[in-house]
C-alpha cells in the first residue's frame, strides 16, 4: 500500500473522529460553567490603568 493511501485512509476514518472529539472537548472547556467571571476579567485587561 502506497503512503499516500494508508494516510488517506486513515484521515477519513480515524483523524476525523479525532479532530470531532478535539473540537468537543474544546467547545466543553471554553463554555463549561464559571468561566464568565475569568473572561469578564481578561477582558477587561487592557482597560485597566496600572
Amino acid at each position: 500500500m502506497e503512503t499516500y493511501t494508508a494516510m488517506r485512509h486513515f484521515a477519513d476514518s480515524w483523524g476525523l473522529l479525532a479532530m470531532t472529539l478535539f473540537f468537543m472537548g474544546f467547545a466543553l472547556f471554553v463554555f463549561r460553567p464559571g468561566t464568565r467571571e475569568s473572561a469578564a476579567q481578561a477582558s477587561a485587561i487592557p482597560l485597566n490603568e496600572d
